[in-house]
């Protein structure tokens, strides 16, 4: 890279100074799939041409009144590419073929097997497992590097490992690898609880709205209340840019026994009417739809598929910004990612936990485990991360509103 050419970056990055790490990303993404840029030396003439082309288009979004509108990607779990991580090459490849929703009878030990497989690889490239470049002092360097179960055979000393704990037999737990698997001993162990989402700031002015457990056989105490939750956002001076409605949509479970479908179809077309009522909503706002755990779907399995089109076709009609999607989903908004995952994680989670959460730095078991369920409204930070439980609107007619601009969460309820 010539002088002038890294002095154009600067320039460029300078405009965003909460943002700088974006905006190089950005920059060198567009100076790659640039077809004019055909050298391996950037000057200033490719520079500026790229940041013309950027420049120009945050302005024409600005001036677009449906800029965030356009600026909100739902990614769908079904529609992202299968990747599988190679461990001899040390690369991933796209998975060629179709995915069946009901998989093979090795699908489910191929399901662990490559998640075992992709935290691995993550894990190794952390700074502190990563092993040296040079021969250093046992005694001062910071690494652990990560060792395969097999390989402790005939070792001494303290080593790491990472795998899968397995009830191999009644009464006896093993940490499994792809390699090996050994028994373990919990009585002295340690429990850490891991999570990861991605947020950053944006807009302003755009809000989301999340509402969880939408009974639309509940006329009362649902139904009359969402009317009300329209009716308060209608009136606002700038709507929210998306409303996030997580079911379950039916106060009964869709299960074998349910046999209520027709009538289920006509409340999703009345919702949709509800929603056309509200004009402003209907033109500058989208509508997510994500299925709860007992909604209709072929399987209980996650990820869930979205809604079928025959629950939801009258619903579209009336909204055409409807966006039905899977359990879990990605929202993108401009460079910041959003998980909504709709499940009753806390009973099932506690009810599968081999060793009790600690308790030295918290009670509090929504910090030991990120909800999307039916539990009481929370929110919290970790690690500098957003994340938040909505509650049930059936309950207790509570929701959020979440401005992803400065990450804050406002609790909502009537």
């Amino acid at each position: 890279m010539k002088t002038d050419g890294l002095d154009e970056i600067l320039s460029f990055v300078n405009r965003f100074q909460d943002a700088e790490d974006e905006a190089i990303d950005l920059l060198l993404d567009q100076l790659d799939h640039q077809s004019s840029v055909k050298s391996s030396i950037i000057d200033k003439e490719a520079v500026h041409q790229v940041v013309s082309l950027l420049l120009d288009a945050e302005a024409a979004e600005e001036e677009s009144p449906s800029s965030s509108h356009s600026s909100i990607r739902v990614v769908d779990a079904f529609l992202i590419p299968k990747f599988r991580y190679d461990p001899i090459k040390k690369h991933f490849f796209q998975h060629a073929g179709s995915l069946p929703i009901h998989g093979e009878a090795s699908a489910k030990a191929a399901l662990y097997r490559d998640r075992l497989l992709l935290l691995f690889q993550r894990v190794s490239r952390d700074q502190h497992f990563i092993k040296p470049a040079f021969d250093t002092d046992v005694d001062t360097s910071p690494s652990c590097q990560l060792s395969t179960i097999q390989s402790l055979v005939g070792q001494r000393g303290r080593r790491w490992v990472m795998g899968v704990i397995s009830q191999l037999e009644d009464g006896h737990f093993y940490l499994e690898d792809v390699t090996a698997a050994v028994e373990i001993d919990f009585s002295k162990a340690i429990s850490f609880d891991l999570i990861a989402y991605y947020l950053e700031k944006r807009a302003v002015n755009d809000m989301f709205v999340i509402l969880s457990d939408i009974w639309l056989d509940n006329e009362q105490k649902v139904m009359e209340k969402l009317e009300t939750v329209l009716n308060g956002f209608e009136n606002v001076e700038i709507v929210p840019s998306l409303f996030v409605f997580m079911g379950d949509f039916c106060s009964h479970p869709c299960n074998l026994s349910f046999h209520s479908f027709s009538s289920l179809r006509s409340q999703f077309g009345k919702l949709g009417r509800m929603i056309e009522a509200h004009p402003r909503l209907k033109e500058q706002s989208k509508f997510l739809f994500i299925p709860g755990p007992n909604d209709i779907g072929p399987s209980t399995v996650l990820p869930r598929c979205a809604l079928p089109k025959y629950l939801t076709e009258e619903l579209q009609k009336h909204v055409p910004n409807a966006i039905f999607s899977s359990n879990p989903c990605r929202v993108k908004f401009y460079t910041q990612e959003m998980v909504f995952f709709r499940q009753d994680l806390l009973y099932r989670m506690r009810r599968s936990c081999l060793i009790p959460p600690s308790t030295e730095e918290t009670d509090d078991p929504f910090e030991h485990i990120v909800l999307g369920d039916r539990s009481e409204q929370k929110a919290f930070k970790y690690t500098g991360i957003t994340c938040f439980n909505p509650g049930s609107f059936s309950d207790d007619s509570t929701f959020v509103a979440y401005r992803p601009c400065t990450q804050e969460v406002e609790f909502s309820a009537l």
